[in-house]
């Protein structure tokens, strides 16, 4: 089996995966990054599902959607208050914006980080 040169340094390349290749055969190949709101590469999207306090759906909408890394936060019926739509460049990254930065506005109760992949 073939080995990557990253991977000969205990390196992971962050742009190439393993997989198959035209012809049924394996081998690395690059990832399709898209560009994200900032003019950023972007590899993590999510969807974080928010619960409010009564009353505070739209006010949490608005300060989220102040936050980098937010592309949009909007205030929906339903179990869950908002709905917020975030990019990072990686899943560690993610985890900062949702712990660090969503769960510290006043008012919500819950999350619930989902990951966008793409099959």
């Amino acid at each position: 089996m073939r080995t990557h040169p990253y991977r000969k340094f205990g390196l992971p390349h962050p742009l190439l995966i393993r997989g198959n290749l035209p012809g049924n055969t394996i081998g690395w190949r690059s990832v399709n990054l898209s560009v994200g709101a900032g003019g950023q590469r972007v590899v993590v999207q999510a969807y974080i599902l928010v619960q409010t306090e009564v009353g505070k759906a739209a006010e949490v909408a608005r300060q989220i959607s102040e936050i980098d890394g937010v592309v949009s936060a909007e205030d929906v019926t339903g179990p869950y208050d908002v709905i917020v739509k975030a990019e990072s460049s990686n899943v560690d990254d993610l985890g900062k914006l949702v712990v660090a930065r969503v769960q510290s506005v006043e008012g919500i109760t819950r999350t619930l980080t989902c990951p966008v992949v793409h099959l």
